[in-house]
Formats: C-alpha cells, sequence, structure tokens
C-alpha cells in the first residue's frame, strides 16, 4: 500500500510541475492477459486478471502529448495444465508519450516502471507467498494505441506491455513479464 501512495503522490507532483495549456487527469481500468517468458523449463499460459489506476494526460503540442499513470495490475501465469496459477501484483507507472490524431485516435509509446506489491502461488486451495523468489522492480517498455471520443472524455485503450529486466530472484534462469491489456478511461473536464 505504500508503494500505492508513493506513485499517486509523485504523479501528483509531475502533473502540477508541467506547464501546459490541457491537463486533464481521469481514471481507468479494464482487463489482462499477462504471461512469463524466458529460458526457464516450464511453458506458462496467459493468466488473465484487471488493471485499474488513475492517469493525467498532458497537451505538449497540438498533436503531442505526455500521459503518466499509476496502474495497479493482475499479472502473472499458469502452468502445468492450468493447475498451478501464479498471481503477480504490481502498481505500474508507465509514462507514455503520445501521438494524437485529430480524430480521436492516438499512438502512445514509452517506459514503464513496475513494482511488486505481492506475489502468490496457487494450487488447487492452497496459496503460496512466494514474492521472494522475484525482483521487487521491473522495468519495461509499453506499446499501444487508444481512441477517445471527442467532446464526452470517454476512451477506450489497446496496449502490449513487454518486460525488459529479468523478474527472478535467482539468476538460474531468465524471465520477463509479457501482456496485452484492453481498457477504458475517462479524462474528466475533456471537451475537445
Amino acid at each position: 500500500m505504500k508503494y500505492y501512495l508513493i506513485a499517486v503522490f509523485s504523479l501528483l507532483l509531475l502533473t502540477g510541475s508541467v506547464q501546459s495549456q490541457k491537463i486533464y487527469v481521469g481514471a481507468k481500468g479494464g482487463l489482462n492477459a499477462y504471461t512469463i517468458l524466458g529460458g526457464q523449463p516450464i511453458n506458462f499460459s496467459p493468466k488473465i486478471s484487471y488493471h485499474f489506476g488513475m492517469l493525467a494526460h498532458i497537451h505538449i503540442s497540438e498533436k503531442f502529448a505526455l500521459q503518466p499513470e499509476i496502474v495497479f495490475s493482475g499479472q502473472g501465469a499458469r502452468y502445468q495444465n492450468n493447475n498451478v496459477n501464479l498471481r503477480l501484483k504490481y502498481i505500474n507507472v508507465p509514462i507514455l508519450f503520445e501521438y494524437m490524431f485529430g480524430n480521436g485516435f492516438r499512438l502512445e509509446a514509452g517506459p514503464q516502471l513496475g513494482i511488486l506489491a505481492s506475489a502468490k502461488s496457487k494450487f488447487n486451495n492452497s496459496k503460496i507467498d512466494v514474492k521472494s523468489q522475484f525482483q521487487g522492480a521491473d522495468l519495461g517498455i509499453v506499446v499501444g494505441m487508444s481512441y477517445i471520443k471527442p467532446s464526452t472524455g470517454l476512451g477506450f485503450d489497446i496496449r502490449y506491455n513487454q518486460g525488459l529486466t529479468n523478474i527472478n530472484s535467482s539468476s538460474l534462469y531468465r524471465s520477463v513479464n509479457s501482456g496485452i491489456q484492453l481498457g477504458i478511461f475517462f479524462l474528466f473536464g475533456h471537451n475537445t
């Protein structure tokens, strides 16, 4: 929880320190399909989960914007014929650079820092805390596109998130997060 508060405070500082004509704050949420890629001998399947959080949309010019976010994200993977679920919970802080087309469509890309909040392995009805087996931070890259309906503030996005750093604590295998997100967002006061 303390990481979430630090992330919220950081977003507010970033939003308040940017000198811009248009700054919009909003909320977002949606579905995740995450898995783990790497050299480990286990074949992982995607795990379906959710994400929710806050965002700030900062117009830098007519065509370009900066969009920092703070998102709680359920990630992980399934393995061994889907009998075991690895549940990773992250506080992700992407900072996206957006190119805005005039019709509401946007292309976006940027870095993302993930802070591991919890890690549990579930088999049948038993859960095991496995947080010590994972790194506390995950650096990645985000690419995607979004659409915001003009004059409503309501939008949709689709993203691909690719981890760049090894999330394993041990050096036996290199593993990275990889996932797709489908989301809906609302920007308060957005009327253009």
